[in-house]
């Protein structure tokens, strides 16, 4: 099977790791969001393209959910120290990965190619991409006015009431080319949707032009989780800002943001009977991933639903 994986952060990382360890590395492409990335202190820090490379290489922190396991804290201290800005919590582990896409970055390398070199570093051999080179970067109106993504969600802890969202550099980004090419010439067999923040991890990637029409044209199934249990987002504000555009969070809204686009959506155990639009296709599986073992699972029951077979 060769399958494309559209991830964001932490729930999107987690179903990754579980694919990974179902197909063989050549079966398996990753496509990223990048429109969480920011500088920060002088560095190119990527959020979701870290994560999933540390829950592909092990070295993903299951305590936080973020960031690497075994983290220690002497920049970040030294940094306060220093009266530079802490709110960004950067352990040292982290931030020897951003300086060296820094560096990478600097010499010329594109986004795609000190991804691939990071990949290796850490011995990985999943094709993991980001959804494009050029700078796209999630912005949310609020009630204290437009706030960057990485301001909205760690400084402001997710607080303030978001009334819209852009992509800002969306229009003039260029679609990861081997993607669509791949999809355009029906190389996969199976695309799925990983369960991360439609709104603000899914999204950015069919906005950068050209995606969502390949997507659409691809006569691979589309399989779609839902980072939703029972109305509630396991981790993050996707709840949260459903809500606030006046959408009720469950199935039925995160089967309509990818309406056009999708055949099978996979729900939790708790949400089962939930109605979803009558052309998508509605599987039953837990969905809550606490370990390896529930991650494997859960790849199992996704690969069954791209093939059409009971989970």
């Amino acid at each position: 099977m060769a399958m494309l994986a559209l991830s964001g952060g932490v729930g999107g990382a987690k179903l990754v790791a579980g694919l990974a360890a179902v197909l063989a590395p050549h079966e398996l492409t990753v496509l990223v969001n990048t429109a969480d990335d920011f500088e920060h202190v002088g560095l190119c820090i990527c959020p979701d393209i870290d994560s999933v490379l540390y829950g592909l290489a092990g070295l993903a922190d299951p305590v936080r959910g973020w960031g690497r396991r075994d983290e220690q804290w002497n920049f970040l201290a030294t940094l306060g120290e220093l009266g530079g800005p802490t709110w960004f919590a950067l352990g040292d582990r982290d931030l020897a990965l951003h300086v060296y896409r820094t560096a990478l970055l600097k010499a010329g390398q594109d986004l795609t190619a000190c991804t691939a070199t990071i990949a290796r570093a850490f011995g990985l051999s999943v094709d993991v991409l980001p959804m494009c080179n050029e700078p796209v970067r999630t912005r949310l109106a609020t009630a204290r006015g437009w706030l960057e993504f990485q301001d909205y969600f760690v400084r402001q802890r997710c607080e303030p009431r978001v009334t819209a969202i852009e992509y800002f550099g969306a229009g003039t980004a260029r679609a990861q080319p081997s993607v669509v090419e791949g999809l355009c010439q029906n190389r996969y067999d199976a695309i799925v949707i990983c369960p991360s923040n439609p709104l603000l991890s899914i999204e950015p990637i069919l906005a950068v032009p050209g995606m969502r029409d390949a997507l659409r044209m691809t006569s691979a199934p589309v399989v779609a989780v839902s980072p939703l249990v029972g109305g509630r987002a396991l981790k993050g504000p996707a709840a949260k800002i459903l809500t606030e555009l006046g959408l009720e969070p469950g199935p039925s809204a995160i089967a309509d943001r990818y309406a056009d686009l999708l055949d099978v959506l996979v729900i939790d155990t708790e949400d089962e009977g939930a109605a979803c639009p009558g052309s998508v296709q509605v599987v039953t599986a837990p969905t809550i991933m606490h370990d390896d073992a529930e991650r494997r699972a859960l790849a199992r029951a996704v690969i069954a639903a791209a093939n059409g077979r009971p989970g």
